[in-house]
């Protein structure tokens, strides 16, 4: 019995020491794609949390003089707006700062919220089977069934357009895909060695949940959760540009898309700055995810 539990005290020690600082270090000088997602990564965030620092200007601050102002390296453009100003004068470069803030909040939140639920439903559904496993299955289906922006412009709709909706609704409708990828794992866990050591020793089924499904599905939902941030992003983007995300006064880089449109001929960068910037960000997050993938997969070690 003793030696059937060994492996149980063994594998986390040598999970920790292979999967340390230096060893995700060392694998992300290799990478040159992981290498320029987490640099974008990283300077997202910390344009976000130094945005009211960095911002030359008030994002809602109204300049009718100097309204549709170009880029400054164009005639007619002005260093003080180096990236222009809008139809009312707005600055640019300020609204770009201040609206990364509620990117980065709404896609982290929400994630944190989906993948909590997700992991949850998903390792109760793989571990107990059975009818549980039906019920909840079900429940996934329905959600599957109906398309994912239109549940949450539905439910937007329904609660009202702000930022603490906005960031419950995209996590509600976002637990799905990391229920169906925890139950999937879970299924291959549970019949592993040291789950069956851990149940012929008498721990408890929340024991062998906290202890050994939890920790080792967590790879799999690290991988998802940064690949699921770009998809809250881009869903807040759209939500926004929709009219059904955050409200005036915050600033938001969909509702800077909507304000551009209308301008596009005239005043392209209006609808340029933001797009580059969800662009960025987004292609960024993907990188970051598709190394942490290969990083996290011990048939690549």
């Amino acid at each position: 019995m003793i030696a059937s539990t060994h492996p149980v005290t063994v594998t986390p020690q040598s999970a920790t020491s292979r999967w340390g600082l230096w060893y995700f270090a060392s694998r992300l000088r290799q990478s040159p794609v992981g290498l320029v997602g987490a640099l974008i990564v990283v300077a997202v965030l910390s344009v976000a949390i130094a945005a009211p620092a960095l911002a030359p200007h008030n994002p809602n601050q109204l300049q009718f003089s100097r309204r549709l102002l170009p880029p400054a390296w164009q005639p007619g453009g002005m260093w003080a707006h180096p990236l222009g100003t809008d139809n009312l004068g707005r600055d640019i470069l300020s609204r770009l700062l201040w609206g990364s803030r509620v990117s980065v909040v709404v896609g982290i939140s929400a994630v944190a919220i989906a993948g909590t639920i997700g992991v949850s439903v998903g390792v109760v559904a793989g571990y107990f089977g059975g009818h549980i496993d039906v019920a909840i299955g079900r429940v996934v289906d329905t959600f599957l069934a109906v398309p994912f922006i239109v549940l949450a412009l539905a439910v937007v709709g329904v609660l009202g357009p702000s930022l603490m909706n906005l960031i419950v609704v995209l996590g509600l409708v976002g637990w799905v895909s990391f229920s169906r990828v925890v139950r999937g794992e879970t299924l291959a866990i549970r019949a592993r060695e040291f789950v069956l050591a851990a149940q012929a020793v008498g721990q408890t089924n929340a024991q062998i949940i906290r202890r050994h499904l939890i920790p080792n599905v967590l790879p799999s939902v690290i991988v998802l959760a940064t690949l699921d941030v770009a998809t809250t992003i881009v869903a807040e983007s759209a939500l926004s540009f929709l009219g059904l995300g955050v409200q005036h006064p915050t600033v938001t880089w969909g509702a800077m898309l909507a304000d551009g449109r209308q301008y596009v001929a005239t005043a392209w960068w209006l609808a340029v700055a933001p797009g580059l910037a969800i662009t960025v960000t987004v292609l960024g997050i993907i990188f970051l995810g598709d190394w942490l993938r290969d990083a996290l997969d011990p048939r690549l070690r």
